[in-house]
C-alpha cells in the first residue's frame, strides 16, 4: 500500500476555512458594502410614507390611485424575491445582486422624471422588482461569516436597515417641504448606485463556487481573504461538503477494518471508494443541471409531504411580520398628518395632508431599541417565545390607535408598535434558517 502525503490526507471545506480565518477585515468591508444595499433598500420602501400623500395632492389622485402606488413596489417585490433567488443560485451571487442593483437605482432615478401618474406606478413596480434581491446580497454577506457567529452579526447587519429608515425619514423631512418629492426620489436612489461603482472589487461567494465545482476559484478567494485578514488557510485541499463527508466515511469504514483485511481486500475497498467517488460526482451534476431547470423543482420540494408544515408556518410567520412592519411604517404617515381621525374618501381626497416629519423621524428611532431588545431575548427565551410575546405586545400598543388618541400618545403608541415589531422581524431571520437546516 502506497503512502499518502500530507496533502492528499488533509481535507477542508470553506466553512471550516472561514472559521480558521476567524472574522477579520475582510469580513468588515463586505460587511459595509452588503450594509450599503440594506440602507438602500429601507430607503427605497421607507419613501412610499412620503410620495403617496404628495402625488395625490399634485395629481388630484384618489385614495385608491394613492394606494396603488404603494402597491406596485410590493407586487414587484413579490416577484422579485423568487426569480433572484434562481438568478444567483445559476449564475452567482455578485450577478445577483448586480442586477437588482441596477434596477432598483436606474428605475428609482426614473421614478423622479415620471411625468404622469402611470408611469410613475411603471417605474415603482420596476423598483419593486429590484428590492426583491434584497436577500441575495444578504445570503452573499452571510456565506462570509463564520458559523458560530453568524447569529449576532445578522442582528448586527439588521441595523443597516434601521439606519436607512432614519436616513429617509431625516431626507424627507430636509427635501420634501423645499424641494418636492422628486428631489427625494432621485436621492434615495443614490446609495443604490454606490454598490455599481464599488462592484468590481467585490469577489464571488466561496460557498457557491464550491457548489458550482469551481474548487480553485474557490481557494483563490479564500486565499486573498487570508491574506486580508492576516491569518493562513487550514493546511491541505479545499472540498465541497458532500466530498468532505465522503472522506470521512471512507476513513471511518478503512480504520475500522484495518487490522483484520488483507492487501487484496483492501484494494477492492480502495475501488469501492473510487466508484463511489464517481457515482457521487455524477450525482452532484445531476443535481446541479435540475437546479438550473428553474426554481419549481424548489418549490415542489418546500411543498413535499416531509416539508410542507414547516414551509407553511414560516410563510405565515413572514406574512404576519411584512404585514404589521410595513403597514406600521404606512400607518405612521397617516396618523401624523393632521388627520388621524376617519372621514370619507371623498372629502380626505379634497383635503392636502401635511405630513408631520417630526414624528415620523421619532418613531424610527424605535428600532434602535428594537434591535438592542431582540439580542437580549433571542438567546434567553427562545426563538417562538420571544416572537410570540412581542407580537402580543405590538397589538397592546395598536389597540387604542382604533380611536383618536392625543398627539403625542399616537407617536408614543407608533413607538412601542415599532420595537416589538423590530424585534419579531429580527428573530424571524434568526429563526428562519434554523428551522430550515433541522427540516
Amino acid at each position: 500500500m502506497g503512502i499518502k502525503s500530507d496533502d492528499e490526507k488533509q481535507t477542508y471545506t470553506v466553512d471550516e476555512a472561514i472559521v480558521t480565518m476567524g472574522f477579520g477585515k475582510f469580513q468588515f468591508c463586505v460587511l459595509a458594502y452588503a450594509g450599503m444595499g440594506w440602507i438602500s433598500e429601507a430607503m427605497e420602501m421607507m419613501l412610499l410614507s412620503f410620495v403617496g400623500p404628495a402625488v395625490q395632492s399634485l395629481w388630484h389622485l384618489s385614495p385608491n390611485q394613492e394606494s396603488l402606488i404603494t402597491s406596485v413596489v410590493f407586487a414587484g417585490m413579490l416577484v422579485g424575491a423568487y426569480s433572484w433567488g434562481i438568478v444567483s443560485d445559476n449564475f452567482g451571487r455578485r450577478k445577483g445582486f448586480l442586477i437588482t442593483a441596477i434596477v432598483t437605482s436606474a428605475a428609482g432615478l426614473l421614478s423622479a422624471f415620471a411625468p404622469n401618474y402611470y408611469l410613475l406606478l411603471f417605474f415603482r413596480c420596476l423598483v419593486g422588482l429590484g428590492l426583491g434581491g434584497g436577500p441575495v446580497l444578504a445570503s452573499w454577506f452571510l456565506e462570509f461569516i463564520p458559523a458560530p457567529n453568524r447569529g449576532f452579526w445578522m442582528v448586527i447587519f439588521q441595523t443597516f436597515w434601521t439606519v436607512g429608515t432614519i436616513l429617509e425619514a431625516g431626507i424627507a423631512w430636509l427635501v420634501m417641504p423645499r424641494l418636492g418629492w422628486r428631489w427625494l426620489l432621485g436621492l434615495s436612489a443614490f446609495p443604490s448606485s454606490l454598490l455599481l461603482l464599488l462592484y468590481s472589487v467585490t469577489p464571488e461567494s466561496p460557498r457557491y463556487l464550491c457548489l458550482k465545482g469551481r474548487t480553485a476559484e474557490a481557494r483563490h478567494v479564500l486565499e486573498k481573504i487570508a491574506k486580508i485578514n492576516g491569518t493562513k488557510l487550514p493546511s491541505g485541499n479545499l472540498v465541497s461538503d458532500w466530498e468532505h463527508e465522503l472522506q470521512n466515511k471512507s476513513l471511518l469504514s478503512s480504520s475500522s477494518n484495518e487490522d483484520d483485511t488483507t492487501p487484496k481486500e483492501m484494494a477492492r475497498d480502495e475501488d469501492s471508494i473510487s466508484e463511489a467517488k464517481e457515482m457521487k460526482s455524477e450525482d452532484s451534476t445531476s443535481t446541479l443541471a435540475n437546479s438550473n431547470m428553474g426554481g419549481i423543482t424548489a418549490l415542489l420540494i418546500l411543498l413535499s409531504p416531509e416539508l410542507i408544515k414547516s414551509t407553511l408556518l414560516l410563510w405565515l410567520v413572514f406574512f404576519g411580520n411584512a404585514f404589521s412592519y410595513y403597514g406600521l411604517v404606512l400607518l405612521t404617515t397617516e396618523l401624523n398628518n393632521g388627520q388621524n381621525k376617519c372621514v370619507s374618501n371623498e372629502l380626505q381626497s379634497g383635503k392636502s395632508r401635511d405630513i408631520n416629519y417630526g414624528d415620523v423621524f421619532i418613531t424610527s428611532f424605535a428600532e434602535f431599541p428594537g434591535l438592542l431588545l431582540a439580542a437580549a431575548m433571542v438567546d434567553r427565551l427562545g426563538r417562538k417565545l420571544s416572537m410570540s410575546s412581542m407580537f402580543f405586545c405590538c397589538c397592546i400598543f395598536l389597540v387604542p390607535l382604533l380611536f383618536q388618541q392625543p398627539k403625542g400618545l399616537t407617536t408614543g403608541l407608533l413607538f412601542g408598535a415599532r420595537i416589538c415589531i423590530t424585534v419579531t422581524f429580527t428573530v424571524v431571520y434568526v429563526y428562519a434558517p434554523e428551522v430550515s437546516h433541522r427540516s
